[in-house]
C-alpha cells in the first residue's frame, strides 16, 4: 500500500468503519485494521493457497476471509499467476505492459476460480460496510460494477489505480473517476510509484469539503 491507513484516518478523521477488502492476498493489512480498532472486515481472495495463509491470519481476529474473487458476473474464470511476486501480481487480465517494467515477475501459471458480485455477497445482509480496500490488478471496474447497490452505503474507497495498460484492457484512473462520480466519491488522494503507470488513490464522498 502505497498511502498509508493510519495517515488516512487521521488525517480525515475516519471512525466507525467496516471494511471490505478485495483481492485480499493473504491477508496483510489485518493487523493494521486491528489497530486501527476496525471490528468488521470481509477478506475476498480467489487463490486458494493465498486464501488459506489469509484465513489462518484474519479468522483468529475476528474477521472473516471469503475464497471467492468478485467481478461483475457470476461463474468461473481463469486468473493469470505468478509465484515470483508471491502472487501479488496474479490478475483476472492478461498482463501487458507489466511484463515490461517487472521483467523479473513472469506469469507460469493459471487458475480457474470463482468469480461472483459484491451485490450478491451482501444480499439480504442488514451491512454496515462503508469502506472498500480493493487490490485487483486493473479489475477494479468490474469490481464496482458489480457492486451498484453495495455503493449506495460505501463512503470511502482505496483502490490501486492505472495511467497506463499494466494490464489488458484494465481500468484506467479517468474510467474510475468517472464511475465513482455517480456516487459522489472524489479522488482526495493520488500516489504514483515512481513513472511506472500505477499507483494508490483514495476516494470519499463523506471527506469532501
Amino acid at each position: 500500500m502505497l498511502l498509508s491507513m493510519k495517515e488516512l484516518f487521521e488525517k480525515y478523521k475516519l471512525n466507525d468503519i467496516n471494511v471490505l477488502h478485495i483481492g485480499a492476498h493473504q491477508g496483510q493489512e489485518a493487523e493494521s485494521y486491528k489497530e486501527l480498532g476496525i471490528k468488521n472486515v470481509l477478506f475476498f481472495e480467489p487463490c486458494k493457497a493465498n486464501y488459506e495463509i489469509c484465513k489462518a491470519r484474519v479468522e483468529p481476529m475476528g474477521y472473516k476471509a471469503f475464497n471467492i474473487g468478485l467481478g461483475n458476473e457470476k461463474g468461473e474464470k481463469q486468473m493469470f499467476t505468478e509465484t515470483a511476486n508471491s502472487g501479488m501480481s496474479s490478475s483476472l487480465l492478461m498482463p501487458k505492459i507489466h511484463l515490461l517494467q517487472h521483467a523479473g515477475i513472469i506469469f507460469d501459471g493459471q487458475e480457474t476460480v470463482t468469480i461472483t458480485t459484491l451485490d450478491d455477497v451482501l444480499e439480504g445482509q442488514d451491512h454496515s460496510f462503508n469502506f472498500i480496500n480493493m487490490d485487483v490488478q486493473g479489475y477494479e471496474l468490474e469490481v464496482l460494477k458489480g457492486a451498484t447497490k453495495t455503493l449506495e452505503k460505501i463512503e470511502h474507497i482505496y483502490c490501486e489505480i492505472n495511467r497506463h495498460e499494466m494490464y489488458e484492457n484494465c481500468a484506467m484512473i479517468d474510467d474510475l473517476d468517472l464511475f465513482l462520480n455517480k456516487y459522489n466519491m472524489q479522488r482526495l488522494e493520488t500516489r504514483w510509484f515512481g513513472n511506472l503507470g500505477w499507483g494508490d488513490g483514495f476516494y470519499s464522498n463523506k471527506c469532501v469539503n
